[in-house]
């Protein structure tokens, strides 16, 4: 425990460096910033933000857009409690009570109780990273290419089979990804593969360009034709009306003792990120109520419960893709591919080689939630009132540093032509139910699997039942098959009431 301790005061040190302290200032009021706007979101920001952090050191650019991840969360509450809008999926869970509070004249004191299950959660989320980061780092040392293989396999199925809407969808996503990851010159053979002739494509397609295309300029075009604005003539939050009761309090505290394990719990599993935990630690917390009927009426509960969750999830989440280089979701595997632009590979010797990036970021957790509880209360007003920023001025101006950053990345004008077709078909995807974020976690991903797998047949001689004689990878491989067989357990149970609900309609 004392090393870990020492290795923490190392990480202050680095996080309350100046110039890295001013990064994760700026990406927490970014992330707050771009969490109260509708349609904006982590990804769309932090796919912005890419092309700027090759001018930075990767300390202080993982910091920032780390920053923005976890700040998009805080600000994503104020919507949906004062205004029923969830800006962004977690905070979906939020508007069941937290609208309706609001509604009741209680919408300062649901504010202030999110605030204080979100710092909650994300305290909770850095600890479980600071003790259960260095384990899990210690026990990856032991992975050879079918373990890395087998757990990257695994990642891929629990992204896809648990992103939103459909699983069958997310799994054709996902493949989508891994065709588009194989695209350049195969690194073994030297064969050029899906790149039909164009000399571009030999090096593949940039995590920028499809990062850019797919949450950035495909929202652009999603959100032209919106012009109505928002009506906030009747919000007014004074500090005065954040003072939680005595009995709110004693409501709310279990329920965010509740929300944060089952979010610390839903972090560790690759795939699940904050949306699956909020949900789960709301239904979690409706079936405990003695009073389940409040619930979706106001009961201060639902906000704590879910916020917490959704908090402790989100900082837990970097616990899987620092020690493994297996993000839980999309969001984590975009700032896994900014760690590699600066060269840097996530795993299991991230903590001894760059210690001033992991032990960094962990204390930056602890500094940039403590930024957003200062931020958060007094700037309330502030927040709200972004909300009258019209789209038709908000939109074009990212769509401008879209192309200025696509651009400076390589100095191509192919990339931005890259971006363009890649947002154009991002938009058609979204049109047509197919969420895109499993394409990203698929391009990640996928040659990185092709990597471990080849090695694995290099070393068994082609043997596939090598993956099923190594005992960490046939554990893995099970819960694969398992994943596997709930969702199609689950597509049965649907299809069965559906054909008895059609039997018994007139």
């Amino acid at each position: 425990m004392l090393p870990a301790f020492a290795d923490l005061g190392h990480g202050f040190a680095v996080a309350l460096a100046p110039n890295n302290l001013l990064w994760c200032f700026l990406g927490v009021l970014i992330g707050q910033f771009v969490g109260v706007l509708p349609g904006m979101g982590a990804m769309a920001a932090i796919s912005l933000l890419l092309p700027l952090t090759f001018a930075l050191k990767p300390v202080a650019a993982i910091l920032m857009l780390a920053g923005v991840f976890y700040g998009s969360q805080y600000g994503g509450a104020i919507c949906s409690i004062l205004l029923n809008l969830p800006c962004h999926a977690p905070h979906a869970v939020t508007c069941l009570d937290g609208y309706p509070l609001t509604q009741q004249g209680k919408g300062g004191t649901a504010l202030a109780i999110a605030v204080i299950a979100s710092f909650a959660g994300a305290s909770v989320g850095i600890t479980e990273m600071l003790f259960f980061a260095p384990a899990l780092t210690r026990v990856a040392f032991e992975f050879g290419p079918a373990e890395i293989c087998s757990i990257m396999l695994l990642g891929l199925l629990a992204g896809s089979t648990l992103a939103r809407g459909s699983p069958v969808k997310g799994i054709a996503m996902t493949t989508f990804g891994l065709m588009l990851g194989a695209v350049g010159t195969d690194l073994n053979t030297g064969a050029a593969r899906f790149t039909y002739g164009i000399l571009d494509l030999y090096g593949g397609i940039e995590i920028v360009t499809l990062a850019l295309g797919l949450f950035g300029l495909a929202e652009f075009i999603r959100n032209v034709n919106r012009l109505a604005a928002i009506r906030t003539d009747n919000i007014n939050i004074r500090l005065r009306d954040m003072r939680p009761s005595r009995e709110d309090l004693r409501r709310a505290v279990p329920a965010m003792i509740r929300g944060t394990l089952i979010g610390c719990l839903c972090s560790l599993i690759p795939g699940t990120g904050p949306t699956i935990a909020s949900f789960v630690s709301y239904a979690t917390e409706k079936k405990v109520s003695r009073t389940p009927e409040r619930f979706g009426h106001g009961a201060i509960e639902g906000v704590a419960c879910p916020e917490a969750s959704t908090h402790s999830s989100c900082q837990g989440d970097f616990i899987p893709t620092m020690c493994l280089g297996i993000p839980g979701d999309a969001v984590m595997a975009l700032l896994l591919g900014a760690l590699m632009i600066q060269g840097i590979t996530p795993g299991p010797h991230l903590i001894h080689e760059q210690p001033d990036i992991f032990w960094g970021l962990i204390a930056s957790f602890w500094i940039g939630n403590i930024l957003l509880l200062v931020l958060n209360v007094p700037m309330i007003g502030l927040w709200v009132k972004l909300l009258k920023v019209p789209y038709r001025l908000l939109y074009p101006a990212a769509l401008f540093f879209v192309c200025i950053g696509v651009f400076s990345a390589q100095n191509s004008y192919f990339d931005v032509g890259e971006t363009i077709v890649v947002g154009v078909v991002g938009y058609i995807l979204h049109r047509l139910g197919f969420h895109p974020a499993p394409i990203l976690l698929g391009f990640i991903l996928g040659p990185r699997v092709e990597e471990n797998f080849r090695r694995a047949m290099l070393i068994s001689g082609g043997d596939l039942g090598y993956f099923l004689q190594q005992p960490i990878s046939a554990v893995v491989l099970c819960l694969c098959l398992g994943l596997i067989l709930t969702q199609v357990g689950f597509w049965l149970i649907r299809l069965h009431r559906r054909q008895a609900s059609a039997a018994s309609a007139p």
